[in-house]
Parts: C-alpha cells; structure tokens; sequence
C-alpha cells in the first residue's frame, strides 16, 4: 500500500462532509459472514517471535491494531495467518471493536492462543477523588471483559495518560487490582506524547509491565526517545510499537510513494529489537499479508532502503511528532497537538469517530474553536506537517468554515 492509497475509499468531500464516519459506527455484529478456518498458520520456525519483557508473553513481530477494523472475517484470517497479540479499546468504535474481537475468538475458540490487549482513555476516568478514579477504572475493565466476552485480559493499558495520570494513586490502585483479580495478567500504557519522559519514569519505578510507544522512521533523529526505549527494554518493559507506518502518512497531493514504503516502515521499527512487536492498523486481507510478511525476515529489499534513504520522505510523509514545538506560534495556545492527531485519524485512517474522540479531549479554552477567528495559521512544525492546512480541513469539517 503506497502511504497516500486512501484505505478506506474516503474522498476529500466526504471527510470534510464527515459521512465517512458511518462506516465505523457500531455495526451488527452478523453484518459480515464470519467463514470458516480459511488458512493454517504460517508455520512457527518462518516467523520471528520476541518475549514481551518481563512477561511471559511472546508473540510474532507482527500483531494486528484492530482500531478500524471493521470486517470480522479479517480479524480471523489474521489469526489464521499467525497474528497471536490484538490490540483494541473500550472506545473504538463506541465500544463495537471489542465485541467484534471477542466475536471472532470466540468463534474460533482460540482465546487461550490470542493475546489480547485493551484500554481506557486517561481522561475518561477522571474523577474528584482517587477510590472515584479506582472505581471508575474498575468499571470500565468490567465492560471490556463483557464486551469480548473473557475473564480476563491479557494487557490492560492506560490510553494516553499524563505523567500526572501514569502515576495517580487512584489510577494505580485500580491496575495493581485487575492483577490482584486476576482480570488483568499485565498492565500498562499507552503513550503519544512526552514519550521519553514517560518511558524513563516507568523504568526507574518499576510499576508498569508494557508499553505501546508511537515509534516510526521519522523519529530516527529523536536520540531522547530512542535512548529511553533502550533504558525501558533494559529494565525488563515489554515495548510495543503503534503509528509504525506514520499515522497512514499523508503525503502531498500528486505525490506517490512506492508500495514497499509499507514494510521498509515497519521493519524499520522493528530491527531495533527492543521493540517486541508492531500493531499495525489494516482493514484488509491484502493489507494484512503485507504486513505479515515482515515477520519472516527483516533485511531490507533495495526498493525499501531507496524509500527509507530518500531526501524527502519525511516531508512527504508528514507525520505529527506531538512534541509541541509548534504551540508557542500559535497567539490562543491551542492544542495543536492533539488537533494534527485529530486529522489523521479521518484523513489518515478515514475512522471520523475516533477523530471526534480526539478532538473532544480537548479542553475547550485550548480547543479548535479559538481557530475560528484566526483568517492564518502562523504556527510552524519542525517536522514538514502542513498545520494550516490541516487546520483549515478541521475548521471546515467541526466548524463549518474555511
């Protein structure tokens, strides 16, 4: 897949009319068939596996991101494939995408071979008080298990969490009681932002047992980050990586990117081997295989060390660093942040939920309303995104203006 191929046939029209969200909205669950056991599994010695830190976990190099998968029948061929670790969360797809996972499993009675790992957002479990923020938390692992019809989870994560929220006694209390329940083997979180920060912390104090870390090429100059994910897989922190491929990477109109752009990403990422193993978001068979062929082998075909070797990939490429650089130009502080995550997930993954999820965490004196007077965006990215544009997609899609 060339990172400006549109995965989901999502036009320009309808993201900035948002009918492209109907296509993630909770869907009955029969909607698709579900067939039968299409494939064996690749066999065991093809594929490269890794142990999960500390855990006792391993798993192929290659998982699946479930987030915009909408179709059960290629959840199942991914375990068929050789996929053992699926990443979901309470929220995607307002709830929908749990039920679709613990569906497929269920009807392959495989949940003692997969892995699955879920999560709640930070900032929906705020609460006044820490037993309300332990209460809430609880709450929420309770529909997860409903949801994918379990016992237990394998991985329970805090979604995007502060380094204030990471270590709330509230929110800790709740993790080290999942495991004490035993309704979650291993806890962890989920991180966009502040990375390094937050990976050095949770080695020095040893609470969290995994984290998945936003981790792509464009990073491969960021030595903060890189030096704290060696320090987190040192101290025993099984590492997953998410955004491998840029966040769907939006490259400028007209411009193609060669289709081994996919898999250089991916086994970019993954030849640092303090990395366990990817979550690539895919919502189709062929999407699926491509990805899955990296877990064979990791050396680069010439094709993907051209793309990766290229001048302008990362210009081309545009991915959001969420490092914040870019809200000092901006006279109302907003969230700017947040807002280019906002755009990938509807222009990047055509998912508009998500990206309506996105855009209300934001708090509203930081918010894409104070964008509406402003006729220019004078904020600057230090990594080629294109933010006034962006901006103006977002302002004519929640706001009606250009």
């Amino acid at each position: 897949m060339a990172f400006n191929e549109n995965k989901t046939g999502l036009s320009r029209r309808k993201f900035l009319s948002g009918t492209g969200a109907l296509a993630l909205a909770p869907m009955a669950l029969n909607r698709f068939e579900l067939p039968s056991v299409m494939a064996a599994a690749a066999k065991p010695s093809t594929i490269i596996r890794r142990k999960l830190g500390k855990t006792d976990i391993e798993v192929p190099i290659i998982s699946m991101g479930v987030m915009n998968a909408d179709n059960p029948a290629v959840i199942q061929e991914s375990f068929n494939t050789g996929i053992r670790l699926f990443d979901t969360a309470r929220t995607y797809q307002r709830g929908g995408n749990e039920l679709i996972l613990g569906r497929v499993l269920g009807n392959l009675n495989a949940r003692n071979q997969a892995i699955i790992q879920t999560k709640d957002h930070a900032l929906l479990i705020n609460r006044s008080t820490a037993a309300e923020r332990t209460k809430a938390l609880l709450a929420s692992l309770g529909e997860s298990l409903a949801a994918l019809n379990t016992d237990y989870v394998d991985i329970y994560l805090l979604h995007g969490p502060s380094t204030i929220q990471m270590n709330d006694s509230g929110v800790r209390e709740a993790l080290a009681e999942m495991k004490k329940q035993k309704k979650a083997r291993y806890i962890g979180f989920a991180t966009h932002s502040n990375q390094a920060e937050q990976l050095n912390i949770a080695a020095k104090d040893g609470f969290y047992d995994t984290i998945s870390l936003s981790l792509n090429f464009t990073m491969a100059q960021d030595t903060a980050l890189l030096n704290a994910v060696r320090n987190a897989a040192n101290e025993g922190i099984g590492l997953i990586a998410m955004k491998t491929q840029a966040g769907g990477g939006r490259p400028k109109p007209g411009v193609e990117l060669v289709p081994a752009s996919q898999t250089a990403a991916l086994k970019w990422v993954l030849r640092h081997e303090e990395i366990t193993t990817a979550i690539p978001g895919y919502t189709n068979f062929d999407h699926m295989r491509e990805n899955f062929s990296v877990a064979s082998g990791l050396e680069y075909t010439n094709a993907e060390r051209e793309f990766l070797s290229g001048r302008n990939v990362q210009a081309l490429v545009q991915f959001c660093l969420q490092c914040g650089e870019c809200r000092p130009g901006c006279p109302n502080d907003v969230d700017i942040p947040t807002l280019m995550r906002t755009h990938m997930y509807a222009a990047g993954y055509g998912n508009f939920v998500h990206a309506r999820a996105a855009l209300d965490e934001i708090a509203s004196n930081v918010s894409l309303k104070n964008c509406a007077d402003c006729s220019a965006c004078g904020a600057k990215c230090s990594n080629y995104v294109s933010i006034a544009d962006n901006i103006r997609d977002l302002k004519a899609m929640y706001l009606g203006t250009a």
